[in-house]
């Protein structure tokens, strides 16, 4: 089963997925580990290679032999589509309204990634103005739709939903309101909402805490803070604010999901200027502490990787690092890509894939030294964070979602 090996099995959450899916943003529990070993990738050579109308950035994600995803065929229309992982081949397309709106140039008007559960697909989307909840079927027949009420970022959304026990959790944060919602995965009615102090955008998407003594916990980090809660109620359990610096420095969004590793939790922002933050929390104290930050060299859009008590980031501008979770120290720190990075890297075994904004691949091996990978290309720019499913690598690129392995 996929996971981080720093974090606790949370049995009653991944027994509904197979060993073999990738239910939703960065894999179960949003770790973006796998087990097993990478397939050989080949942009010349792909399992398969279909064309994904429109554009969107939404990652896929793959349940029992088939492949989810999101789009935006035209400025005035959305799209969820379900292809057979096998071949690639579209088996059904559901179209979601839509209108024209203004997104930053790495954004899109599908941003937010599917997640599946049970017989049912889950999905955030942007009309423009508002936003919204959508449950279908396996089938694609929409069950439910919620509305979560308007958004206004400058870059648009980019949030995506995650399911535990019964409820669809979405952290709706824009420059004005900050919420974490819960909904009834059943029927969308809305079961809690938890409100957060607002700042910037944030898109980091909750995962599960389980630790020795503790029940289950959500966590979610945003510009403000970072929270546990109980994933049932929405009771804060414990908060710990960011701080940023009162003169020369300012608060950064949250992108990434936030990690567990060594014992500790790690948040990292940053933001369009070139700004970077990362903070290790302490959540066994009396009251929450940070135990080390980093202010450079560290990624802003791009998620981290939990390896033992090891963290492996790609930086945006191509930078990759292995540190040591219990200090931040680095254990090395090279360059692997000369062009910008927006997609997350996913880990299969000790083998990390990494992917580009021009479309270059690499895969980097996570050992004591760095190894300088080859790096190939998919000739097409790529934006989307790759998934693994079936001993199978899926990978969306600006005009195709490719598919690599046997």
């Amino acid at each position: 089963m996929t996971r981080a090996c720093s974090l606790v099995a949370l049995a009653a959450f991944l027994a509904t997925a197979s060993a073999a899916d990738w239910p939703r943003f960065r894999g179960p529990n949003g770790t973006g580990t796998a087990e097993g070993t990478l397939p050989a990738i080949d942009p010349k050579k792909p399992l398969w290679k279909t064309p994904i109308p429109g554009k969107g950035v939404s990652s896929p994600v793959i349940v029992g032999g088939k492949v989810y995803i999101q789009t935006a065929p035209t400025d005035q229309s959305r799209e969820l589509l379900c292809l057979d992982a096998k071949t690639g081949k579209v088996e059904w397309s559901k179209d979601i309204a839509g209108a024209k709106a203004k997104a930053h140039a790495k954004n899109s008007l599908a941003s937010g990634t599917p997640a599946v559960e049970g017989d049912r697909v889950y999905c955030a989307w942007w009309d423009g103005t508002g936003v919204s909840a959508t449950a279908h079927d396996l089938k694609g027949k929409q069950l439910w739709s919620t509305s979560l009420g308007g958004y206004k970022s400058q870059h648009g959304p980019g949030f995506s939903p995650m399911v535990h026990n019964g409820l669809v959790f979405l952290n709706v944060d824009d420059d004005e309101r900050a919420e974490l919602v819960a909904l009834d995965a059943a029927t969308g009615a809305k079961k809690w909402l938890a409100p957060r102090k607002s700042y910037r955008a944030s898109y980091a998407t909750p995962f599960l805490l389980e630790r020795p003594g503790k029940g289950v916990e959500l966590i979610l980090g945003t510009t403000t803070a970072l929270t546990s809660y109980d994933p049932a109620t929405g009771k804060v359990n414990w908060e710990y604010a960011l701080e940023w610096p009162k003169e020369g420095g300012m608060p950064l969004r949250v992108v990434g999901n936030p990690v567990y590793a060594g014992g500790l939790l790690i948040v990292y922002c940053g933001d369009g200027g070139g700004s970077r933050y990362m903070v290790a929390v302490d959540p066994d104290k009396p009251v929450p502490q940070k135990v080390w930050e980093l202010k450079k060299e560290t990624p802003y859009v791009p998620c981290v990787i939990v390896k033992g008590d090891r963290l492996f980031w790609i930086g945006d501008k191509g930078i990759a690092t292995l540190a040591d979770a219990k200090t931040g120290k680095s254990v090395w720190q090279e360059r692997v890509f000369p062009a910008d990075v927006t997609a997350s890297p996913v880990l299969v075994g000790n083998s990390a894939l990494l992917v580009s904004e021009k479309g270059e691949l690499a895969v980097l091996a996570l050992g004591a030294k760095f190894a300088d990978p080859e790096l190939v290309s998919l000739g097409e720019r790529a934006y989307a964070s790759p998934a693994v499913a079936d001993g199978r690598v899926f990978v969306r690129g600006e005009k195709h979602l490719f598919c690599f392995g046997k």
